[in-house]
């Protein structure tokens, strides 16, 4: 991570890169009969894109349109006590060539809902924001134990 960035909170484009590497899950943002809708989805990133496989739903028809879509990523270390937050703005396509499924296969692309998931769409990256920042000290007394920080002092 470029040390620079850390200090400011804002993480370089290749820092959200690097971070939406080391992921598999994100949060897409879709607007779905003009109201915004969340979904879960696992996926991998190849040529520096946003790749899942989906059903045929709400996501897919989504994908056909082109319509923009947003994915949403975040993390805690509690060892930095540090959290961080990736969000990627783009527009989504059906990928049809078997070449590039293939590829993206191979990366490890593996739904985790049961079910068919034949269809594969790429979000490709128009805007990508990130950011880093020191969280405040949990209170060994007053943090809720479901609270993440808690396992600095557990």
């Amino acid at each position: 991570m470029n040390p620079d960035a850390e200090h400011t909170g804002k993480l370089t484009f290749d820092d959200c890169w690097e971070l939406l590497e080391s992921d598999t899950l994100g949060r897409l943002a879709l607007v779905v009969d003009g109201h915004p809708e969340i979904f879960p989805v696992n996926y991998v990133v190849h040529r520096r894109s946003i790749v899942f496989r989906t059903s045929g739903v709400t996501k897919l028809w989504n994908a056909k349109e082109e319509r923009p879509a947003a994915l949403e990523i975040d993390g805690y270390d509690p060892h930095t006590e540090e959290a961080w937050s990736v969000v990627v703005r783009g527009d989504t396509g059906i990928i049809e060539d078997q070449a590039d499924k293939d590829a993206v296969d191979s990366l490890g692309l593996e739904p985790w809902e049961p079910g068919e998931k034949a269809h594969y769409i790429r979000l490709s990256a128009r805007a990508l924001t990130g950011r880093r920042f020191k969280v405040n000290t949990p209170d060994v007394w007053n943090t809720r134990s479901t609270d993440r920080r808690r396992a600095s002092f557990e």
